[in-house]
């Protein structure tokens, strides 16, 4: 342990006058001895536990564990709790509050009597929203992600979650699943606290977080019902007492070199695109400077190491047996900036060195990889003028060089109308087009990209088709789906000038995506196009609407670019 470093709680708890008294007695009804106010560096355990969030139901289990270990390591532990953002049940989207979550835990942390920060995490926003928080306040912090679900179990076979949920949907259409199928399938899919099971966004965040250096190595792959994750929630408590008083900061491990090697092992762990927006947003809170190009010049050539839905075939229970990141983090050493400091305190390539995988069907050799070339791909063109993304590792690969007739839909609505009418005018060739789902047109830009097939085309075997929106997409879900277009429809993005019947070129390798229609044409449409009317002009959403950035900068409002630090200039009384 190093040296103590200055402790910012003093500033409520080290004073023997008026103020000092009035934060040390009220805190006093909660039972606390004299000798906790007395130099001990305080933790904030950041909380995003709720009954409305499943993902995060055990949260308050693993705040209590964490507590024994800043105890342990001569620390004062302080739960509170942020705004949680739950995947599975929040309208219209959780995209539409992660900025405000992120303000919820800046603003807490700053207010507050708090040394270094300990951010309990899981689904999907729960992660980019409290890093971005912390980022912007800059003090001692390390992540304890709560852990995916163990395998789903359907009759014999492993079900992974959100992955199967598209594959039933699509069988219920085919007719091939019965709604007693989706039933029974929906009780074995779910079988035990934790997010998704998948390479999803929920576990591309974990991975993310171990990748830049913010958890204990090894922490994202364990399961959360595994005693081993206690274990590790226990040693975070322990470790962040330790970087308080070694004064490590989060901008000591978010360097560039640590934005870096997370886009590389996203790459090769065929993480969720969501990712991209997360990872830009969290960035221009540190200040560092990432683009969306970077994305595609670090890592579309990287391969795919790890064989797991919806990439590949196994779960993320499989990837820890196998031995979890750091074998794939070992395996890409000469690849990645290895000298990258961790919260522990060595390199990201100390803590890798040497792991042993125990399962080469899940993680692949490098010289073997799952596919040579995995890594989001960044497509520009005049329908993408700041650019779009796809997945390449979950497409069907036959459709990355694709001409075909747009079909358009107009907003959400429209699809769900119109998409199984047996007389809409649409064959596998075509190209699904929806407008009005980006951030500010939704508003929120939720997960509605992986636009379902139409039930005529399911019936005759179509798998796939390229679809093409100003979305995001679940990272559970799969296909030839370009998402992100930027700028989106409703701010008058060439999206808006789309019309059913025009011809779009998508060319993944090329890196292209063009809407064959002159410019004389484009400008004839722009010139009558008509901006959508808000839809609402009061409170968050109105806010959120006339500040959020778009996708390319990450989706963040444009005034909370870097940070105000963990100065508070002046007292309450």
């Amino acid at each position: 342990m190093g040296k103590k470093s200055y402790l910012r709680s003093t500033e409520w708890f080290g004073k023997d006058d008026k103020m000092g008294f009035v934060h040390r007695s009220w805190l006093r009804n909660q039972g606390h001895p004299d000798h906790m106010f007395r130099g001990k560096p305080v933790i904030g355990i950041c909380n995003t536990w709720s009954d409305l969030t499943p993902c995060n139901g055990h949260l308050r289990e693993f705040a209590e564990i964490v507590k024994r270990g800043v105890y342990e390591a001569g620390g004062f532990p302080l739960e509170f709790p942020v705004m949680s953002l739950g995947e599975t049940l929040m309208k219209p989207s959780t995209m539409l509050w992660r900025n405000l979550a992120s303000m919820d835990v800046e603003e807490t942390i700053r207010a507050n009597p708090l040394d270094g920060i300990v951010l309990l995490t899981g689904c999907d926003k729960t992660t980019p929203s409290t890093l971005m928080g912390a980022a912007s306040v800059n003090l001692p912090t390390i992540v304890v992600p709560g852990g995916p679900m163990l395998n789903g179990k359907f009759r014999g076979k492993d079900i992974g979650s959100g992955t199967a949920t598209w594959q039933l949907s699509e069988g219920m259409k085919a007719g091939t699943v019965s709604r007693e199928d989706l039933i029974e399938a929906e009780t074995c899919m779910s079988r035990s606290a934790g997010h998704c099971m998948t390479m999803g966004t929920a576990s591309t965040m974990a991975t993310m977080v171990e990748a830049l250096g913010l958890t204990l190595p090894g922490a994202s792959a364990i399961p959360a019902v595994d005693s081993r994750k206690k274990v590790m929630a226990h040693l975070s408590g322990n470790r962040i007492v330790e970087m308080v008083n070694e004064n490590m900061k989060m901008s000591d491990i978010l360097t560039r070199k640590a934005f870096e090697n997370a886009i590389r092992i996203n790459s090769a762990v065929g993480g969720s695109t969501n990712f991209v927006i997360h990872l830009i947003a969290l960035a221009g809170r540190i200040g560092v400077d990432v683009n969306l190009d970077d994305f595609d010049r670090l890592g579309s050539d990287m391969p795919l190491l790890l064989n797991l839905m919806p990439s590949g075939k196994y779960l993320m229970e499989d990837f820890y047996y196998a031995g979890g990141l750091p074998v794939i983090i070992d395996q890409l050493s000469k690849i990645i900036h290895s000298n990258a400091l961790t919260v522990n305190g060595k390199t990201i390539g100390e803590n890798c060195k040497g792991a042993a995988c125990y399962n080469h069907d899940v993680i692949t050799p490098l010289d073997k990889p799952l596919k040579e070339k995995a890594g989001i791909a960044v497509l520009k063109g005049n329908l993408c003028e700041n650019g779009a993304v796809i997945k390449p590792s979950a497409t069907s690969g036959k459709l990355l060089q694709h001409r075909g007739r747009a079909v358009v839909f107009e907003n959400i609505e429209d699809y769900h109308t119109r998409i199984d009418n047996p007389d809409l005018d649409i064959d596998e060739n075509c190209i699904m087009v929806l407008k009005g789902a980006g951030p500010v047109g939704y508003p929120g830009m939720p997960e509605v990209g992986n636009l379902e097939l139409p039930e005529k085309l399911i019936k005759k075997g179509i798998t796939d088709m390229v679809r093409i929106s100003d979305a995001r997409m679940s990272g559970t879900a799969y296909g030839t789906v370009v998402l992100h277009v930027s700028p989106e429809s409703s701010v008058g993005g060439t999206l808006a000038l789309v019309k059913t019947g025009d011809i779009i070129e998508l060319n993944v390798e090329k890196r292209s995506l063009t809407l064959l229609v002159t410019e004389e044409e484009l400008q004839k449409r722009r010139s009558v196009w008509t901006a959508p009317e808000p839809s609402t002009e009061r409170g968050y959403v109105s806010m959120f609407v006339k500040h959020v950035e778009q996708a390319d900068k990450g989706c963040d409002f444009d005034f909370l670019k870097g940070g105000s630090g963990s100065v508070v200039l002046r007292d309450l009384h």
